[in-house]
């Protein structure tokens, strides 16, 4: 049987950015998940502060997100993740995000640090 993944209290950066993305490595991102609700505060990099809140069901995560930069731009968009966990118990998010607020959209690869 599958384990259940929850992502509360997971601390990760991305690894792998689109160029039309905005995150980083050196964004940091903290979630957190209470039941199928899941939330995370972000920044750093181009980042200032940055949030996202969505629904975990399984293995595929949807989410809204909102961000301000550093430069000032403020930006959002939604996103569709799979969500996976090694046997180790690292996490790993393909998220598949479309911006809202300007053209683009693209794929991230969130790990766990």
């Amino acid at each position: 049987m599958a384990r259940k993944i929850n992502l509360d209290k997971k601390r990760m950066h991305v690894t792998n950015t689109h160029p039309s993305g905005v995150v980083d490595s050196d964004t940091i991102f903290e979630f957190a998940q209470e039941g199928d609700v899941v939330h995370a505060k972000y920044a750093g990099g181009g980042v200032k502060l940055g949030y996202l809140i969505g629904k975990l069901s399984g293995k595929e995560l949807e989410f809204r997100y909102t961000q301000i930069q550093k430069n000032g731009v403020l930006d959002g968009g939604h996103s569709k993740c799979k969500v996976r966990q090694s046997v180790d118990g690292v996490v790993r998010i393909e998220e598949h995000f479309e911006w809202e607020s300007r053209e683009g959209e693209g794929i991230n690869i969130f790990e766990e640090v």
